[in-house]
């Protein structure tokens, strides 16, 4: 019993990336166990079928797939992938706008994979009578996107050499054209490119100023707050007098503030990198990343 407590208590303790990790290991273990001892395939409910009518059945897949793995060299990649990327982008961003950029490549990939299945001839990709699974899209849009908005951020590989994300995503992209058009997994490779244009097209806007995720994001906060508890406490309401500032309310105002400043740190970083920083700076991306 205590080490189901201590579990819980590890699991809270995990970021939300962490979280995320967690549970795709949990489900990977748990279908490899169910169908190996039990013969039950539960996880035909979660994966997502290439089928349209399959899909209007069971619509949550278009989700559930990201968290379900074909293998154990899958789910390593994918999940070690994630770690790295979701840590630097958490670094320099909301934890909640890195979480929009990694669910929506995950639709967006799930999206791609189905109009390829059901809108093109089927002699164009052999994605038929298939289904996805995997977590590729959501980290393809947010590799894309850290190597678009961080140009100059770096990884090191092997504790040997530093490379570029920037590199790394070229090398992907091309990497994924080719094999589309040898005919290698060609309906995972097409979820790649959905979450390859997502991810481009979050850095490019955000860049501009718009966050496209926000909708997304209170859509998500309105999901889960239906299985939040609710408190017995009474609320007593009182009219705030609003405060503003060039037309904008004051926490408006501050927001918009603070992604000026981070906007010019990044800016720092990409031509003299992440060293140039004070600790000044360091300290205020660290803070904005927890927010």
């Amino acid at each position: 019993m205590s080490s189901i407590k201590d579990f819980k208590y590890k699991f809270y303790k995990l970021d939300a990336f962490g979280k995320i990790i967690a549970i795709t290991t949990v489900v990977f273990i748990l279908d490899l166990v169910l169908s190996s001892l039990l013969r039950l395939n539960f996880i035909k409910y979660f994966v997502l079928p290439s089928g349209f009518m399959d899909f209007i059945v069971q619509p949550w897949s278009l989700i559930t797939y990201g968290f379900i793995h074909s293998g154990i060299w899958h789910l390593l990649f994918n999940m070690l992938f994630l770690y790295y990327l979701s840590r630097i982008a958490s670094n320099l961003f909301r934890t909640k706008m890195i979480l929009n950029v990694y669910f929506l490549g995950i639709i967006v990939g799930g999206l791609f994979y189905l109009a390829v299945a059901n809108v093109l001839p089927p002699s164009f990709l052999e994605v038929e009578n298939g289904i996805l699974v995997g977590a590729s899209a959501g980290i393809s849009a947010l590799l894309v996107f850290v190597a678009l908005y961080m140009p100059n951020s770096e990884i090191r590989l092997f504790n040997v050499f530093n490379v570029k994300w920037k590199y790394i995503a070229l090398f992907f992209i091309g990497f994924d054209v080719i094999r589309i058009f040898m005919g290698i997994n060609q309906g995972g490779y097409i979820a790649h490119l959905g979450g390859y244009i997502l991810g481009y097209f979050y850095a490019t806007k955000l860049k501009e100023g718009k966050d496209i995720g926000v909708g997304f994001e209170r859509a998500m906060d309105s999901v889960t707050g239906w299985f939040k508890p609710k408190s017995n406490l009474k609320t007593v309401y009182r009219k705030k007098i609003k405060e503003e500032f060039a037309g904008k309310t004051k926490q408006e105002f501050n927001t918009f503030n603070n992604q000026k400043k981070i906007d010019l740190i990044l800016d720092k970083i990409s031509k003299s990198g992440y060293e140039s920083l004070t600790s000044e700076e360091k300290e205020f991306l660290f803070k904005a990343g927890k927010n």
